[in-house]
């Protein structure tokens, strides 16, 4: 990614709601980026994306987060070439996201 668009990237505000606490029960749907943008978790062949090493690890330790946090469950996932997004569910102690 050239510095143009690294500019860009830079200038993006927060979505996040003020005075909101993120710690409570629900689903919340995250973003997580590889630094500088470098196509990381994949290889591309013949217009293919396809998870390489990296890419399924990320998915593995993705897929793995419940096992280490009782209240947290996680639902649909996409790994992209330089990002993932997903939706990590945080749930109450009778195993609820609300």
């Amino acid at each position: 990614m050239n510095s143009e668009n690294n500019k860009k990237y830079l200038k993006r505000h927060s979505i996040r709601l003020k005075n909101y606490d993120y710690t409570q029960t629900g689903m919340y749907f995250v973003t997580i980026c590889v630094q500088d943008w470098i196509q990381l978790f994949v290889d591309i062949a013949d217009g293919a994306m396809k998870l390489n090493d990296v890419g399924r690890m990320v998915e593995k330790i993705w897929r793995e987060i419940p096992e280490y946090y009782s209240n947290v469950d996680i639902d649909e996932y996409i790994i992209m070439p330089n990002h993932m997004h997903g939706i990590i569910v945080l749930m109450n102690d009778d195993g609820h996201p609300q």
